[in-house]
């Protein structure tokens, strides 16, 4: 199958691209964002890495060619490392993490960067005799690692900022577009169930960060989120969804995520323990 069969794209207007692998049927589908900028395009996230996806954006025209002959520059940036998000990473010559993570995604930690995948999920072997117990994500060098108050990606007309936002991971990322009033969210937050019980999650730093998400509506600064799942969304469901998380983030709820956490790590173990031997 090619790159240009694997994804899809829709077109939101003012040089963003939300882009999907349309054969990955699954929750954890997660939303690719291509940012296009005056001097720099940037992907937020990178999928599975089944299929290129670099080939799929040059075949698409997605990728608007500089001055010269030449496109323009294009850094992936991962809002986190889980793999599918980081599967792709592989595919760009540039890539940008959180430092809290760079270490993680050089070694290619499978038990960090979250890594199950069935074949159920998976609607069209991306290749014959593709199978998902053989997935991984491989070992990728990042060439930059993004620290909140030090990185601001500059896209020549546009800039997106860094802000750490861990809780659902140890090194997650939003990027916000200050000027636009757009949040970039990764799994930090979407419209959905929050996940704070994988290895590296926690639940204190969570909470902070959902405090932080509620300032940024409260002070106006984002309209719009572009979540790293499911459907974009407004400031009201923002405000609501990490008040939500704050107000249930109570004993029980921390009980049964030390229970959960402590499965899926065991999980998580055996099922990469088995890809290695």
């Amino acid at each position: 199958m090619s790159a240009l069969e694997w994804f899809a794209h829709k077109s939101l207007g003012d040089g963003i691209f939300w882009i999907q692998e349309r054969f990955y049927e699954s929750g954890n589908r997660a939303n690719i964002w291509l940012v296009r900028g005056s001097q720099r395009d940037v992907v937020i996230d990178a999928g599975l890495g089944l299929r290129s996806l670099p080939d799929y954006l040059r075949a698409a025209g997605l990728l608007a060619p500089a001055e010269g002959s030449e496109p323009r520059p294009l850094l992936a940036v991962a809002t986190h490392v889980h793999f599918d998000h980081s599967g792709g990473l592989q595919h760009f010559e540039e890539v940008a993490v959180h430092s809290a993570e760079a270490a993680a995604l050089h070694r290619g930690d499978n038990y960090e960067t979250v890594t199950w995948l069935s074949d159920r999920e998976v609607a069209r072997l991306p290749r014959p005799g593709w199978r998902a117990r053989h997935f991984r994500v491989p070992p990728v060098r990042p060439s930059r690692l993004l620290q909140e108050g030090r990185d601001v990606i500059s896209l020549g007309d546009r800039h997106l900022t860094v802000m750490h936002m861990p809780g659902h991971s140890r090194g997650s990322i939003c990027l916000h577009d200050k000027d636009r009033k757009i949040l970039f969210s990764g799994d930090v937050v979407y419209d959905g169930s929050m996940i704070d019980w994988l290895p590296y999650s926690r639940i204190s730093d969570y909470v902070a960060s959902c405090q932080r998400l509620m300032e940024l509506v409260d002070r106006g600064l984002v309209e719009k989120v572009l979540p790293g799942h499911f459907n974009i969304f407004g400031a009201e469901r923002l405000h609501r969804l990490a008040s939500n998380y704050i107000s249930q983030a109570g004993v029980c709820h921390k009980l049964s995520t030390c229970a959960m956490r402590s499965i899926a790590s065991i999980v998580l173990r055996i099922t990469n323990s088995r890809v290695t031997s």
